[in-house]
């Protein structure tokens, strides 16, 4: 193999070491923010998963099992697993497809919207906090930063 020479393609493997530790520590941070965050948000305690299709379902709109595994990256089971917990939390509710009566459609109940609003506030408030201690030049470096993640993570999905 070519040894990297500054480009990133997922064909290009990265030399041994040259990111490695930031790489890492960019991880660790991330993760350590989050479960942070799970801390704070003591109003709804949900994996990632859960997490994830609470907000594509406030963002989006009713979906299907499939079509939230798909958005996710996980699998049709997985994503069942996931609707299955939050519909026994009274989170979300299934109704049939209007098309396509072999699937469901998945929505937010109210007690949903009013849950992941409530930790959304809660969210906002703690790291709002946490942001407002910063300097105006870090600020800037950390939004530009979640700008570059959020680019990242959707990278090939377009």
């Amino acid at each position: 193999m070519k040894p990297n020479n500054g480009d990133l393609s997922m064909n290009t493997p990265i030399r041994e070491n040259s990111y490695d530790n930031d790489i890492t520590n960019l991880i660790v941070a991330v993760s350590r923010l989050r479960r942070r965050v799970r801390e704070i948000v003591s109003t709804m305690a949900l994996s990632l998963t859960q997490t994830a299709v609470v907000e594509r379902l406030a963002r989006d709109g009713p979906s299907t099992t499939s079509d939230l595994a798909r958005a996710e990256r996980i699998t049709s089971q997985s994503m069942g697993t996931a609707i299955a917990e939050l519909e026994g939390m009274g989170l979300l509710k299934r109704r049939p497809h209007p098309s396509d009566k072999r699937q469901m459609v998945i929505e937010l109940t109210a007690e949903g919207i009013t849950a992941r609003e409530a930790a959304r506030v809660e969210t906002l408030t703690w790291l709002g906090q946490a942001v407002a201690k910063l300097s105006n030049a870090e600020r800037t470096i950390l939004f530009s930063a979640a700008d570059i993640m959020k680019s990242i993570a959707e990278d090939d999905q377009k």
